[in-house]
């Protein structure tokens, strides 16, 4: 009877083994630090915020036992980063840099534009635009625009997880609000315009 059980412990430890399935988790924090990152480049800083000094991460004291990690390593599970530094995201990020101190800074300065809740760049009041830029601000606007949605493919599909374009757009729309400097307009969650 011992001869038997040997072998089909074997087997079922492998069976169980074969079945473990390692779900790739959105990694939200190493997202908002990327986001942020991204962000600060092509908008800078705002002169009139001082961030607080970021805090480390407490790591937990207490020793904590996974039964997965018996199959799969902690490190190997867990370690997800967010690159945004491939040549394609450069690219598109100098491309909105320079658009964006060149043009659109002063646009967000005058009201005219605002970050919609979408991660776009919203038209928020045409009538602040002399009449005779309005096609140009418009043109303008829509390239941001293309670049944006395609930056957030880009890093999605950089990572290896086009499936998280949605929450890569969601991080980065919260990141542009929360840079924006003082006076800008921004879309809340429902859509009402607020001056930061």
């Amino acid at each position: 009877m011992r001869k038997l059980m040997s072998p089909l412990l074997v087997t079922c430890a492998l069976v169980l083994a074969a079945c473990v399935t390692i779900n790739v988790y959105f990694p939200a924090a190493e997202a908002q630090q990327a986001a942020a990152e991204f962000v600060d480049k092509v908008i800078g800083d705002d002169p009139a915020q001082t961030p607080p000094p970021a805090k480390p991460p407490q790591a937990s004291l207490r020793p904590r036992f996974n039964l997965m990690s018996l199959l799969i390593s902690d490190a190997q599970a867990q370690t997800v980063d967010i690159t945004i530094r491939t040549p394609a995201i450069q690219a598109i990020q100098d491309r909105m840099a320079d658009r964006f101190q060149s043009s659109l800074e002063t646009h967000f300065d005058s009201g005219a534009l605002g970050f919609g809740n979408d991660g776009l760049i919203v038209v928020r009041d045409a009538s602040q635009v002399p009449l005779k830029d309005r096609v140009g601000v418009n043109q303008l606007v829509a390239e941001d625009n293309r670049d944006r949605k395609a930056v957030y493919r880009e890093i999605s599909v950089a990572n290896g997880h086009p499936e998280w374009e949605t929450q890569i757009r969601e991080t980065f729309a919260k990141q542009w609000i929360a840079s924006a400097h003082k006076g800008w307009w921004y879309q809340d969650a429902g859509g009402a315009w607020k001056q930061k």
